[in-house]
């Protein structure tokens, strides 16, 4: 039931009232004549109706009036509604006013309950008329009864129905924030219900307020269940508080903090290097593990958990296990402790096994691998290096990286053994003996092989014979005819080649290897064939800036400068073109061969001319003769026959300056 379908219980007393003497009236005229009513009177009509009271404010009691009949009050109608004149209606409305109490907006006051109903709670609070307050707002007050005084704020002294509207939730509201921000003020520590869960924590009443607990605060240690806390009765700080939105903010972290905070102090004050204490493993990272030591917290690096070398410190200790260790070292000021859990054992070198010697083969695992070798954990504590002209009795370079993988394991026979320095060295090629004892014999020099190309460089190919033999082919060693800028154009590693032992250094335990030398030199069998003055066709596979590498018969390569690349027509070949080359140096030492393309149309143009210039000759001979022979026939010359005669000599001499 709503406010506006409720009477105030003065209006329900008031109509009452009224219903009484109106029924006394009634009694006291039973019998009586029925008399017309007169009209009222212009000033009855223009007053306004006025309810009559049953306070003390009525002019008369009830029972003289009934008592004295002609005393009757004949203006109360049939509605029993009286007619006051104006003065009358000030002064009563003055005395009913001073009745009441005077309030305004958002006061907090005490309230009597003076009815329940099934929705609401009726409260009078001393005002013109009583208040309803949801029953919903006494839900924490189940007891709730008529008489009991209650604490409520007045929301509206009237809302647009008339009616007085009061709030004992938002009392309960104002009273508990004033009650917070004491507390965040004094410190003091209070007690909270966890009602529910929200996003990044738990929502907590406090005084009737909901106020806010961040996942961080609720414990030290990390909180990734909420629920457990929902339904609980726990105690808090009030830590931050919002005056413009009235939000607050607890934490229980902060007692438990303080209370560490002393726990911590205790201990620290006790502390000694080389303490052993109990700690409980709270947390784990990549560089070591936080103990909690009973309210303060210590460090286990990884370095000091295990003698022998560990990648994650997961792998020796686990979350919530509870560990001896030992006090390292503290700092008061920073308030740090360093443990120790491999120092409660003796070292492993202090310790070292019988089977652990010089001479004896052991079995490692790679814990480590660096360029110049890998280490071996023979046991944990105990390792040993492997260098890495250990590895194989070859003398070639060797990459520890790539010939080691982290844990794997390898057998290797101890060399060295330095128990003061903790030092072990050892070597996985003198488990088998040194193929380079019988090197000449099984290898000697101008005998064929197979071997398995192991790395190339620039100036040269490594081969393996068998593991620890192998030598080098050097780049000009590769091919007769053939030049490379660099051996990766002719074989790749992992291919298999076919070597002849040139040279054996057994000291330095080296293998001069020669590849082309399986075949005769071609330069000397082709000497005669690519003669200077040979003509031979080719192909120009290759130009750069000072010429051109010409492809010719029987895989030979030549040489033609850019100056001999001119072609008759004045232009100049191209790569992939193909013509005819001249021989013009032919050197089997340095396997060179110089050609050229102009010297052939150069020297065809030049015997052309010369062929000119005999026959001219000839003919020039011929016509002299002819002249001499007339000359000598003709005694005398006229002097027609000498002009005749200057011209044919004019003649000759311009065919002989040609």
């Amino acid at each position: 039931m709503s406010e506006n379908n409720i009477p105030n219980a003065n209006a329900d007393a008031q109509e009452s009232a009224e219903s009484a003497i109106a029924e006394e009236a009634t009694a006291a005229t039973t019998n009586a004549p029925v008399t017309e009513e007169a009209p009222a009177s212009e000033e009855t009509t223009t007053q306004p109706v006025i309810e009559s009271s049953v306070t003390e404010t009525l002019p008369q009691p009830v029972e003289e009036k009934i008592a004295a009949h002609d005393d009757f009050d004949w203006s109360v109608d049939k509605r029993n509604v009286t007619h006051y004149s104006q003065d009358e209606k000030e002064k009563y409305d003055k005395v009913y006013e001073n009745t009441f109490v005077t309030i305004e907006d958002g006061e907090i006051v005490n309230g009597n309950v003076v009815a329940l109903t099934k929705t609401d709670v009726v409260v009078n609070i001393g005002f013109k008329s009583d208040g309803l307050v949801s029953s919903n707002e006494f839900r924490d007050n189940p007891g709730l009864k008529v008489g009991d005084i209650v604490e409520v704020m007045v929301v509206e002294k009237e809302d647009r129905d008339g009616n007085l509207h009061l709030s004992r939730k938002q009392a309960r509201v104002f009273r508990a924030w004033e009650r917070i921000v004491e507390v965040h003020k004094t410190g003091e520590v209070v007690t909270g219900f966890v009602t529910s869960k929200t996003k990044g924590g738990l929502i907590v009443d406090v005084f009737g307020l909901e106020t806010f607990l961040p996942g961080s605060q609720i414990d030290v240690k990390p909180v990734t269940d909420y629920d457990q806390f929902v339904g609980k009765t726990m105690e808090f700080k009030v830590v931050k508080i919002n005056e413009a939105i009235k939000n607050a903010v607890v934490s229980h972290k902060a007692l438990i903090e303080s209370d560490i905070e002393a726990q911590r102090a205790e201990i620290i004050s006790k502390l000694e290097k080389g303490q052993v204490l109990e700690g409980t493993v709270k947390n784990i990272t990549d560089f070591g593990a936080f103990m909690d030591l009973g309210g303060l917290d210590g460090l286990l690096y990884i370095t000091d958990i295990s003698w022998g070398r560990i990648s994650h410190p997961s792998e020796v200790v686990k979350m919530d296990q509870k560990l001896q260790v030992v006090v390292l070292d503290f700092d008061d000021d920073k308030k740090r402790i360093s443990l120790g859990l491999k120092q409660l054992t003796p070292h492993p070198w202090d310790v070292l096994p019988e089977f652990i010697h010089e001479g004896a083969i052991v079995k490692g695992r790679v814990v480590n691998i660096e360029d110049y070798g890998a280490f071996l954990e023979i046991l944990p504590g105990i390792e040993g290096l492997v260098h890495v002209s250990e590895i194989t009795w070859a003398n070639t370079p060797i990459n520890a990286k790539e010939f080691f993988k982290l844990g794997d394991e390898h057998e290797a026979k101890v060399v060295t053994l330095d128990k003061e320095s903790r030092k072990m060295s050892l070597s996985i090629k003198q488990l088998t003996e040194d193929p380079w004892n019988n090197i000449e014999t099984k290898y000697p020099e101008g005998s064929r092989h197979k071997g398995v190309v192991k790395n190339i460089t620039p100036y040269g190919v490594f081969v393996e014979l068998e593991p620890g033999i192998g030598g080098m082919i050097h780049i000009s060693d590769l091919s007769w005819l053939k030049r490379f800028n660099h051996p990766g154009e002719y074989t790749k590693t992992g291919e298999e080649i076919d070597v002849l032992i040139m040279a054996i250094d057994k000291e330095n335990r080296k293998l001069q290897l020669g590849h082309k030398q399986l075949e005769e030199d071609p330069w000397t069998a082709l000497q005669d064939t690519f003669a200077v003055g040979s003509v031979h066709e080719g192909t120009i596979i290759r130009k750069d800036d000072r010429g051109a590498i010409v492809q010719l018969p029987y895989g030979l390569e030549g040489f033609a400068p850019n100056r001999h690349l001119i072609k008759e027509d004045g232009k100049s070949l191209v790569a992939d073109e193909t013509a005819a080359f001249m021989v013009i140096e032919f050197d089997r030492n340095e396997k060179r061969i110089l050609v050229s393309h102009t010297k052939i149309w150069e020297q065809a143009k030049a015997a052309q001319q010369e062929t000119a210039k005999k026959e001219a000759r000839a003919e020039s001979e011929k016509t002299r003769k002819t002249v001499k022979n007339i000359q000598n026939k003709v005694e005398k010359a006229t002097l027609g026959d000498l002009s005749a005669l200057a011209e044919i000599k004019e003649k000759l001499k311009k065919e002989e300056e040609k």
